[in-house]
C-alpha cells in the first residue's frame, strides 16, 4: 500500500536554479526558469525516505486564470524514472540523507508567465510555490532555440546594446540601456502580456498561446505602442512641443520607460519615435527569452496605399506639397527576433521583422509582423505577417512629379534608393553589421529582378529615363553643429550638345520621418551654362546664425537641388539629408571597476557654439551601474563658447562584465549630446 511522504519544509532553490537557466542576474529571491530545461526542488523530510514502489508523486503546474489541460496551462505529471524531453516530467534523487531533490522538466512548448506547482500526494496537495517560465534560446526543442554561443549572449544576455542613427552616408552609433535584467524590468513585461487587448478579451485562450513566439511577438508589437487606446507602453510623437512628457531624443534606456509605465498602473509613457519602440520592443523581447536585436534601415519607405511606390510631390521652386501620406524616413527602426515559423511552409526560420511604432494596421491593430527576412528577399508578399509593408520599406520606388500652377503635373527624374546600409550591431563588438543582404539581393542582380517580379513590382522592372544631365550633391567633410560650411550642387551635361540650366539650390531643417522645417538657405540660378562633358559645382554656404534657430531635435538639413534643362523642358531632382555632428563627450573611468566598488567618471564637454551655454547638466545610466536609475548633475554657472562643461559623477558597480557608462547633455541651445564608454568590471 502506498504512503506519504513526511514532508517538513520544502526549498526552490532559486539561487542555483537561476543560475543555471541564466536568470540570476533577475535576482535569487524568487524562482525564474526556462522551458525545456530541468530545475531542482528540495523536499526536507522530517522521517524516512522516498522509495519509488512505496511513494506516489504527482506534480501539478498551472498558469493563467483558468488553467486547463486541454489549453496546455495545466500540466500533470508523476514522478518517473526517466525525464520526458517533450513534455512536463519529474525525475527524484536523494542528494543527502533526509533531502529529496525533484529535478522537474517544463515542457519545451509551454506557455511562458507566471506559474504554480503543486505536490500531489493521493489527494494530499501542498503548493511548493509560484515560478516564471521563459522562452529558451539555450534548448534545441524551443522554437527560439540558436545555436551559437556568442549570438545568445548578444542578444539574449546583453543589457546593452548600439542603435545606428544618422544618415546612410554618415551612421551615427548611439549607445542605448536595453536593462532587461533590471530590477522591476521582468515584471513589468510580463504585465504587458497580462494587459494586453487580447487577454482582457479571453484571457484563458490568451495565456494558452503563449508558447508561441509568434503570437507573443505581435502582442509586443502591438502593446509597446498605444495607438489602439490600450495600455500601451508609449505615445508617439514626431514633432515639438515635448512639454507635456520626455523628448524621444532624451530617452538613452528603456528601464526608466517600463519602470515609469508599470508604477503608473499602465498609464502611456510620453513620448517615442521609432528607435525608442523598438529599443523597448527588444528589452521586452530580450526579458522574455526571445533572441532579438534593433535593426536600422536607412532610407525606409512608408507606402501608405500598398502600391509599392512613394509619390512626392514638388512645386516649380522645388518645394515640397503634401498631396500624399506617403513619405521617406531618413532612417527607421524596427527588431528581429529569432525563432522557428511551424505555422509557415519549411525554410521561414531564423531571424524574423516585427515593428512597434505605430505606422499601419495589421488586423485592425497597429503592430506589424513578425516577418520572415527570407519573405522579404523573395519577394514574398503573401507570407505573415504584413510582408508587403516590410518589403516597401526597403524596395519601394520613388516617383517625383512637378505641379504646376495650372493644376497640371510633369514627372521629374529622380535617383532615391530606398533602404540603404540596414544595419544592425555587431555581436561582441560595437561595429556596425550591414545586413542589407538579408532584406534582398544585389542591385541589378537576376536574383533581384525574380523577387520583384514575384512580389509584382512593376516599377522596379522598367527601365528609366536618360536626358544625358545628371546632379549630385557633395558636402564637405567636416559638418560640425556651432560651425559656418559649404555644400554643393554639381551639375553635369553627358551630352554633346551645350545646355542651358535653371539650378535651384535649397536647404530646409527637418525631423528625420521627413517632416521638413524653416529654410536654411536657398539659391536659384537661372541661367547655368554646360558645355558637351562639361561640369559646373555650385556651392550653398550653409551659416549657423540662420541654421541655429531652425534645427530640430535631429541636427538635420535636407538638401534639394533642381536641374532644369530650359530647352528640353527635362527635369532632375538631387536629394540629400544631411546631420550636424554634436560635440564629442569625453568619460574618464578613476580608479580600479569592481564590483561593489565605488568608482567615479569625469566628464567633459567643449561648447562648440559661439554662444554661452545655460542649464547644463548631465545624466548618466547604466545597466549594473547605476542602480537602474539615472544620476543628474546640473552645473550652476554658464558655459562660455569654447569652455568646458566638466562634473564627476560616482557609481557602484553591482555585477562583474563588460558594461556601458551612458552620457547624456543637455542645456537650453545644446540639447541631446549623447556619449557612452564601454567599462569592465572586475569580479
Amino acid at each position: 500500500m502506498a504512503e506519504y511522504l513526511d514532508l517538513g519544509s520544502w526549498d526552490l532553490c532559486c539561487a542555483s536554479n537561476n543560475a543555471e537557466h541564466h536568470t540570476e542576474l533577475n535576482g535569487t529571491e524568487r524562482l525564474i526558469v526556462r522551458r525545456g530545461q530541468s530545475f531542482t526542488v528540495h523536499l526536507l523530510l522530517r522521517s524516512g525516505g522516498y522509495e519509488a514502489g512505496k511513494h506516489s508523486l504527482s506534480l501539478v503546474a498551472e498558469t493563467g486564470p483558468q488553467p486547463t489541460e486541454e489549453s496546455c496551462t495545466r500540466a500533470v505529471f508523476c514522478v518517473s524514472e526517466e525525464a520526458d524531453e517533450a513534455s512536463w516530467s519529474a525525475t527524484v534523487s536523494s542528494p543527502t540523507s533526509g533531502t529529496l531533490a525533484l529535478h522537474v522538466q517544463p515542457a519545451p512548448n509551454a506557455p511562458i508567465g507566471r506559474y504554480t506547482l503543486i505536490l500531489d500526494q493521493f489527494g494530499y496537495r501542498v503548493t511548493l510555490g509560484d515560478f516564471l517560465l521563459l522562452f529558451n534560446p539555450w534548448c534545441p526543442r524551443d522554437a527560439v532555440y540558436m545555436d551559437d554561443e556568442e549570438a545568445l549572449k548578444e542578444y539574449v544576455l546583453s543589457q546593452d546594446g548600439i542603435i545606428f542613427r544618422g544618415s546612410y552616408k554618415y551612421p551615427i552609433a548611439s549607445a542605448w540601456e536595453y536593462g532587461q535584467y533590471e530590477t522591476g524590468i521582468l515584471d513589468a513585461c510580463l504585465r504587458i502580456l497580462e494587459v494586453n487587448p487580447k487577454c482582457l478579451r479571453n484571457p484563458a485562450e490568451d495565456c494558452s498561446a503563449r508558447s508561441n513566439p509568434v503570437y507573443v511577438t505581435r502582442v509586443i508589437s502591438a502593446m509597446v505602442n498605444s495607438n489602439d487606446r490600450d495600455y500601451g507602453v508609449l505615445t508617439g510623437k514626431w514633432q515639438e512641443p515635448f512639454e507635456d512628457g520626455v523628448s524621444p531624443m532624451s530617452w538613452t534606456s528603456s528601464v526608466g520607460i517600463l519602470q515609469q509605465w508599470h508604477q503608473s498602473g499602465c498609464d502611456s509613457v510620453r513620448y517615442g519615435q521609432c528607435w525608442v519602440f523598438a529599443a523597448v520592443a527588444c528589452t521586452v523581447a530580450r526579458a522574455l527569452g526571445i533572441p532579438c536585436r534593433v535593426i536600422t534601415n536607412y532610407l525606409s519607405a512608408h507606402d501608405t496605399n500598398q502600391n509599392l511606390v512613394i509619390e512626392r510631390y514638388i512645386d516649380e521652386r522645388g518645394q515640397p506639397i503634401n498631396r500624399t501620406r506617403d513619405s521617406i524616413w531618413n532612417y527607421h527602426c524596427w527588431v528581429e527576433s529569432w525563432m522557428k515559423r511551424s505555422d509557415l511552409p519549411d525554410g521561414y526560420d531564423g531571424w524574423q521583422a516585427s515593428d512597434s511604432t505605430p505606422q499601419e494596421r495589421s488586423e485592425n491593430v497597429f503592430c506589424c509582423g513578425p516577418v520572415p527576412l527570407k519573405a522579404i528577399k523573395e519577394g514574398q508578399l503573401d507570407r505573415k505577417y504584413d510582408a508587403p509593408f516590410v518589403f516597401a520599406e526597403v524596395n519601394a520606388d520613388v516617383k517625383t512629379f512637378m505641379r504646376r500652377p495650372d493644376g497640371s503635373t510633369d514627372e521629374v527624374i529622380s535617383s532615391a534608393f530606398i533602404g540603404q546600409k540596414i544595419s544592425t550591431k555587431s555581436v561582441g563588438s560595437d561595429l556596425r553589421e550591414d545586413i542589407t543582404h538579408l532584406y534582398k539581393y544585389p542591385e541589378g542582380s537576376e536574383e533581384e529582378r525574380d523577387a520583384f517580379k514575384r512580389a509584382e513590382h512593376l516599377n522596379k522592372l522598367e527601365q528609366h529615363k536618360d536626358v544625358g544631365l545628371d546632379v549630385k550633391i557633395k558636402v564637405s567633410p567636416s559638418m560640425r553643429k556651432g560651425c559656418d560650411f559649404d555644400v554643393f550642387a554639381v551639375a553635369k551635361n553627358n551630352t554633346s550638345s551645350d545646355k542651358k540650366c535653371r539650378l535651384i539650390f535649397a536647404s530646409r531643417a527637418a525631423s528625420y520621418s521627413g517632416i521638413l522645417g524653416k529654410d536654411c538657405g536657398f539659391k536659384d540660378l537661372l541661367n547655368v551654362e554646360l558645355p558637351p562633358g562639361g561640369e559646373r559645382s555650385v556651392p550653398l554656404r550653409l551659416n549657423y546664425s540662420k541654421y541655429c534657430n531652425s534645427l530640430t531635435e535631429d541636427n538635420l538639413i535636407r538638401l534639394l537641388v533642381l536641374l532644369v534643362d530650359r530647352g528640353t523642358g527635362d527635369m532632375i531632382l538631387a536629394i540629400r539629408n544631411i546631420v550636424l555632428e554634436n560635440p564629442e563627450i569625453k568619460i574618464r573611468v578613476l580608479g580600479e571597476p569592481k564590483v561593489n566598488r565605488k568608482l567615479a567618471a569625469e566628464i567633459t564637454l567643449l561648447n562648440p557654439l559661439p554662444v554661452p551655454l545655460s542649464g547644463c547638466c548631465f545624466r548618466v545610466e547604466g545597466a549594473n551601474l547605476t542602480g537602474g536609475t539615472s544620476i543628474t548633475e546640473r552645473l550652476p554657472a554658464v558655459v562660455e563658447a569654447g569652455q568646458e562643461a566638466k562634473v564627476k559623477v560616482y557609481f557602484t558597480p553591482t555585477y562583474w562584465g563588460l558594461r556601458k557608462l551612458l552620457v547624456e547633455f543637455d542645456s537650453d541651445k545644446l540639447g541631446h549630446v549623447q556619449g557612452y564608454r564601454n567599462v569592465i568590471i572586475g569580479k
